[in-house]
């Protein structure tokens, strides 16, 4: 906990808003995307999604693949104390909203369902794309593929499966499907997400989005960032200190930029 305080208050002695931007490209996005403060009619389904969820008072056995939980001791979780505590926050779910509706990418990957709230955003922020959702547990992924169901996200195809098997899988076809936005949210350690960043890094076009989750979490995640920032296929990054977005847009100079959020 001392750390990500520690890190936080680095963050925001670091961090800028649109007006030290001098990009064309991140200015648009921040202006556009990140600040977009008007109302949208889908913020009410993503509203009632996690409503749905913090009245399940059900318990799951959780099969925890990645590095831990800082809030559970047991893996024996209540779906409701999930859904409060370990998934995407309301904030941060209508930022992902915004972001998939403003690149509009065709196909979408997320690394890490857990109850889905993440991948409603992804869903709804584009209804004609495809989103493919892995998820390690089995009963969570049951219990995100009835939320699914029940929120007409029809355009989700929710996969059990290992995170790392299923990815090697992907990498080492000849041809690789390519993904516009991959979201990384399925293992917080830094040789996980390092291994990820390699498998799909064939994926990737011009204009693919990346987005990391939890940058900050510890310090090996935060050297994981380093690494990734400074990859050569890597020329745009942005830190809002939750997220790291990755950018590799060919025709621009290497920039990184540590933005509020």
């Amino acid at each position: 906990m001392f750390f990500q305080l520690k890190a936080y208050l680095k963050f925001l002695w670091e961090s800028k808003n649109e007006h030290g931007v001098h990009s064309p490209f991140v200015f648009n996005l921040l202006t556009k995307c990140f600040y977009d403060k008007k109302k949208k009619s889908q913020y009410s389904i993503l509203k009632y999604y996690r409503k749905s969820l913090l009245e399940n008072r059900n318990f799951i056995e959780v099969t925890d693949f990645g590095a831990g939980s800082r809030v559970f001791k047991s893996n024996k979780r209540q779906i409701s104390k999930i859904a409060k505590t370990a998934g995407i926050t309301s904030k941060r779910a209508r930022l992902l909203f915004r972001v998939t509706s403003y690149f509009q990418p065709k196909n979408i990957l997320e690394i890490g369902t857990s109850l889905g709230l993440a991948t409603a955003a992804l869903s709804l922020g584009n209804l004609k794309a495809k989103v493919i959702t892995l998820e390690g547990c089995p009963q969570t992924g049951g219990i995100a593929k009835n939320q699914f169901n029940k929120f007409d996200c029809l355009n989700v195809n929710p996969i059990v499966t290992e995170f790392g098997n299923y990815l090697q899988k992907i990498g080492s076809q000849p041809e690789s499907e390519h993904f516009d936005l991959i979201y990384f949210d399925g293992n917080h350690s830094k040789q996980a997400t390092l291994e990820y960043f390699e498998l799909l890094l064939g994926t990737t076009h011009n204009d693919s989005v990346w987005i990391f989750d939890d940058i900050h979490w510890s310090k090996d995640m935060e050297e994981a960032w380093e690494i990734i920032k400074k990859h050569p296929k890597v020329k745009v990054t942005i830190d809002t200190f939750q997220w790291g977005f990755v950018f590799f847009r060919y025709e621009q100079e290497k920039e990184h930029f540590i933005i509020r959020a």
